[in-house]
C-alpha cells in the first residue's frame, strides 16, 4: 500500500510529494525545494525512513514544480520525467530562473517522457499516468486506484482551479481534463494537489464554484 508525505518548499510552497511503499522504494513528485536548508529537509525525511528514490516525477514544469530537479539528480540519480508537450515550458524555464535569483544551469531538462496511459511502476506499486492540460500543456497527474489516491498538480484544488491566464492555459481545456479524467474516479478519491490542503473528488464535484 502506497504511504505519502507532503513536504511544501519555495515561496510559491509546491506540494513536493514523495510516495512509497512496503518495499521502500520511493517517487518524489514535484521537488520544488530551492536552498540548502529545504534540499537538506527533503533529504532528512527520505534518509530517517529508509527510502530509496527510484523516479523523479513531474505534474508539469513551471518553474516552482523543478527547483529541485538538479539536486535530486545529483543526490539519488534519478532525472526528471515529463510529458512532451511540457517542452515549451523547459525552453522558458531558464528564463525565469533570476527570478529566484539561481544560475540557469541548476534548471535542468526531463530525461524521459511520458504520456497518457503510461505506468509507473516503484516497489510493488504503480501508477497511473493521466495527461490533463488546462493550467499548462503537459500537465500531467498520478494515479493510484488502490489507495484512492491521485496527484493533480496545478489542475485541480480544494475549491478552486489551476490558474489559466499562463502560457497554453485554457479554462474549457481545464474543465475537459477534470471531467474526463478525474470525476470519472470514485469520489473518495484523495487530491493531493499542487499547492495547499487535499480533498476528495466527491468534495470537488459537489461544491467547487470554478467549474459549474
Amino acid at each position: 500500500m502506497i504511504n505519502y508525505k507532503i513536504i511544501p518548499f519555495n515561496s510559491f510552497q509546491v506540494n513536493t510529494v514523495i510516495l512509497w511503499d512496503e518495499t521502500k522504494d520511493c517517487v518524489i513528485v514535484d521537488a520544488g525545494c530551492f536552498d540548502s536548508q529545504e534540499e537538506q529537509q527533503l533529504v532528512d525525511f527520505i534518509e530517517n525512513n529508509s527510502l530509496k528514490p527510484q523516479i523523479l516525477l513531474n505534474t508539469h514544469y513551471h518553474i516552482d514544480h523543478v527547483l529541485g530537479n538538479k539536486f535530486c539528480q545529483k543526490k539519488w540519480g534519478i532525472s526528471p520525467t515529463s510529458h512532451k508537450d511540457s517542452s515549451i515550458f523547459v525552453d522558458n524555464v531558464w528564463s525565469y530562473s533570476s527570478m529566484f535569483g539561481i544560475n540557469p544551469d541548476d534548471i535542468i531538462s526531463p530525461a524521459h517522457f511520458l504520456e497518457d496511459g503510461d505506468k509507473v511502476n516503484f516497489g510493488n506499486s504503480t501508477l497511473d499516468v493521466l495527461y490533463t492540460p488546462g493550467h499548462a500543456d503537459g500537465s500531467l497527474c498520478f494515479y493510484n486506484s488502490e489507495a484512492k489516491l491521485i496527484l493533480a498538480g496545478d489542475l485541480l484544488f480544494q475549491g478552486s482551479i489551476g490558474r489559466t491566464d499562463l502560457p497554453t492555459g485554457n479554462l474549457d481545456v481545464l474543465k475537459k481534463s477534470v471531467f474526463e479524467k478525474l470525476f470519472v474516479l470514485p469520489d473518495d478519491t484523495e487530491v493531493i494537489c499542487g499547492h495547499g490542503p487535499n480533498t476528495t473528488l466527491g468534495i470537488e464535484k459537489k461544491s467547487n464554484p470554478f467549474l459549474y
